[in-house]
């Protein structure tokens, strides 16, 4: 378990708080691409470690992603008009431009200079792989755009969803790393899932004997959890725990890859991304209506938001019949939903003061520790972990090996990035 000045540190991400500051050094996914899908688009509200922005696209194209509140009396920029390079505050017409300066005051005459004294905070914006990526942290220490293998596939090979998640990022994460609860949480999907079913995966990750082997990589943790499979073999699921908040599932075979990013909003609420993606081929047709209908590790969204039709104010929709007989194993339906119900039940900020955790956590303690040294590293102005482009381009993998078999040396092999050649999977 963790002190509550140690739970604290790890979940608070605002600015000036250590966590905060950490994350504000790597590029974060924002938008997705379509919620600005034209010049002059209405502006859109985004909500970034505690910051309420606001984010649009000019006439030239350009992103802004500016505080949210007008400089003059402190009006949503919301409301204001995209127009002629700037967003208009509809209150008294100040005017702001992508980089946060007021370009136009009218109620004051141009010589008196007032305008150029007035700026917004703004951050720079990047589009990639569908996805508009913001960096919130000291202009000279940028690093390098994202490299993850998705954000270089055509947009035919993959599709990426968010949705809103009532809890703080970190028991998302180690939900996302905590490969044990698949046996329980997932079990009655494992056969029925359309991405799950019929795979030699699913069939051994019902076992809920559960042996774990973490290795650190360049980007964060190599999480391997080992299961029985036939004897004298096996089953191996290796998850990616890349820094500061992204996971790749353990894929099965024939299927397309998945990951996650869990993006803090504010210190109660993170926004989780999904992406699935397939190196070799477009994902099919049907499956991307499955993944609109919260198949796979999406969610079904309430049209025109980011929030879940299952979610903590409807009980999840939870089906006490299907609980009961095994289809669903917590009643809930859905992967997404599934881990979402348990992880904000925890609470907006799970107390970890309570916990009692033990070996199949060893995961969840790696990665508490690499953040807390990671910020403790930003506080004293040392190197930031996983910014590094060949540390992004990895892959998590899925294998059977005899009992006797160098797991190492099979892992580290089976999550290297191939251009164009299928994933590790059974």
């Amino acid at each position: 378990m963790l002190t509550e000045e140690m739970n604290i540190f790890l979940t608070r991400t605002g600015p000036g708080a250590p966590m905060g500051e950490l994350f504000r050094r790597y590029w974060i996914p924002a938008l997705l691409d379509w919620e600005l899908p034209e010049r002059d688009c209405p502006p859109v509200r985004v909500k970034l470690l505690g910051e309420k922005l606001v984010a649009f696209r000019d006439t030239e194209g350009r992103l802004g992603l500016i505080e949210e509140f007008c400089a003059h009396r402190g009006v949503s920029l919301w409301f204001g008009r995209n127009e002629e390079c700037g967003l208009r505050c509809p209150y008294h017409g100040w005017k702001y431009d992508v980089n946060g300066q007021c370009v136009d005051l009218p109620s004051e005459p141009e010589e008196s200079g007032m305008r150029q004294g007035i700026k917004l905070k703004s951050y720079p914006c990047v589009e990639l792989g569908g996805v508009v990526w913001a960096y919130m942290g000291p202009p000279e220490k940028k690093p390098p755009l994202p490299n993850f293998e998705w954000v270089h596939l055509p947009a035919s090979h993959r599709v990426t969803t968010k949705r809103w998640q009532e809890s703080n990022y970190l028991q998302a994460i180690e939900g996302g790393i905590d490969s044990s609860h698949v046996s329980w949480l997932h079990r009655g999907d494992l056969a029925s899932d359309p991405f799950h079913r019929n795979t030699t995966g699913a069939k051994f990750a019902k076992s809920t004997k559960t042996t774990f082997h973490v290795l650190d990589s360049a980007g964060g943790l190599l999480i391997g959890a080992r299961r029985d499979a036939d004897p004298g073999n096996y089953y191996w699921r290796i998850t990616q725990w890349i820094m500061p908040w992204y996971t790749l599932i353990p894929p099965y075979r024939g299927n397309a890859i998945n990951g996650h990013a869990w993006v803090p909003m504010d210190d109660e609420n993170c926004m989780a991304w999904s992406m699935t993606f397939h190196p070799t081929h477009p994902i099919p047709e049907e499956h991307v209506e499955l993944i609109k209908d919260g198949n796979g590790v999406h969610a079904e969204l309430i049209p025109g938001t980011f929030r879940p039709v299952a979610n903590r104010g409807n009980d999840y929709l939870i089906d006490r019949a299907k609980q009961k007989n095994g289809r669903h194993y917590n009643g809930v339906k859905g992967l997404a939903m599934q881990d979402a119900s348990v992880q904000e039940s925890m609470g907006t900020i799970a107390d970890r003061t309570k916990e009692n955790l033990r070996s199949t956590d060893r995961a969840i303690i790696l990665a508490r520790q690499r953040l807390v040294k990671a910020a403790k590293e930003v506080q004293k102005e040392g190197k930031v972990p996983g910014l590094s482009p060949e540390s992004q381009l990895v892959r998590s993998a899925s294998f059977v090996i005899p009992v006797e078999a160098n797991f190492e040396e099979h892992a580290l092999d089976a999550v290297k990035y191939r251009e164009g050649v299928q994933p590790v999977a059974v």
